[in-house]
């Protein structure tokens, strides 16, 4: 409360300060004009008096004053506004000015369609050159229709490797190929329009229902979002809104339950039927009924469909072609949820705190 107190008297100070010199501009100003009338007229009718200057040349100047003094009073308005712009100017160039950290060739070609395999050959990867390495030597094979899972604890390097494959990030070492094609010799339109990603947290607009689940997509009809929805699951609870499709769902889809809001997610990664989804713990902020329902989604989704799925909870994760363990960025375990369970000490004690 005391903080709050003193940070709130503190910006209440600065702004009364900054509208209390902009307020007192204008009577400042009509002041100061009437003070100058009076002086000309003083000063003038003396002139005109002694006959040292003609009372029409005397008008003229009284008359020019008046034609002046209302542009010159505007120039305090226009300096504090100016002022504010400048402010903002400042923060806008700060974006504008960022420097883009993914570069496309002169020479990128354009996707068509995959075919074959995902290769990850030799992958090592650090955010700043200061920093540690958060990938070490990495190398995995995804074959397409197949579902990788890859499973660690926070901070392994999950969620940077499944950033690299769209290429979010560029490799330090190494490099990433879909169909024998590395991904920097790639248009980045092309390359990410064969993914359709589900993150943890819902990303989600003070918009309807329609325009979320659209969201960045041109021709799209009314049939291709309700049958991307039916396959989420979503399109029962939609229909049950006030005014279903066009439902204002609020900022960041606040009118809705954790569930409803990642379905709309997995809805919306599904309207263009991507060719390779990417899960990244899409149910781990979510309750155990929620969680069921939306699995069911993404299970239906993953049908024949290649996918690469991160996952804390290992009910998600069973299921997988080959699951991928990650300990401090290098990979200490790869197979099928049997035989990790057999061989390896860190996918094991996962599956133990689970059960606890």
């Amino acid at each position: 409360s005391r903080k709050f107190k003193e940070e709130n008297d503190g910006y209440k100070n600065i702004l009364t300060r900054l509208l209390w010199r902009r307020d007192i501009s204008s009577p400042l100003s009509e002041f100061l004009g009437i003070s100058v009338v009076a002086v000309l007229l003083w000063y003038g009718s003396n002139l005109v008096f002694e006959n040292a200057l003609g009372p029409e040349t005397f008008f003229a100047f009284v008359f020019a004053f008046y034609q002046v003094i209302e542009p010159a009073k505007s120039f305090s308005n226009a300096y504090y506004n100016i002022q504010k712009g400048l402010a903002a100017l400042d923060r806008i160039d700060a974006v504008i000015d960022e420097e883009l950290k993914i570069d496309e060739r002169d020479s990128a070609t354009s996707f068509e369609s995959f075919e074959d395999k995902i290769e990850i050959k030799n992958v090592s990867f650090r955010y700043n050159s200061e920093g540690p390495e958060v990938l070490k030597n990495i190398n995995i094979e995804i074959p397409k229709g197949h579902f990788i899972a890859l499973v660690g604890g926070s901070g392994a390097g999950k969620s940077t490797l499944a950033d690299l494959v769209p290429r979010f990030y560029d490799t330090e070492n190494g490099d990433i190929f879909i169909d024998g094609k590395s991904t920097k010799d790639l248009t980045l339109s092309s390359l990410r329009a064969l993914f359709g990603i589900v993150s943890q947290e819902s990303v989600l607009f003070n918009d309807s229902v329609y325009e979320n689940i659209r969201f960045g997509r041109k021709n799209i009809t009314k049939q291709q979002v309700e049958k991307a929805a039916v396959i989420a699951n979503a399109h029962d609870f939609i229909i049950a809104l006030p005014n279903g499709y066009e439902t204002n769902i609020g900022d960041r889809g606040v009118k809705l339950s954790g569930g409803q809001r990642q379905r709309l997610n997995i809805a919306r990664a599904i309207l263009t039927n991507p060719e390779i989804l990417i899960l990244d713990e899409a149910t781990s902020a979510l309750d155990s009924e929620s969680e069921q329902i939306v699995q069911a989604a993404l299970e239906k989704v993953m049908e024949n469909r290649t996918a690469i799925v991160i996952a804390h909870r290992l009910s998600t994760v069973q299921r997988a072609n080959e699951i991928i363990v990650f300990d401090k960025g290098q990979i200490v375990g790869r197979g099928t949820h049997d035989q990790l369970l057999l061989d390896n000490e860190v996918y094991r004690k996962f599956v133990e705190m689970q059960r606890v």
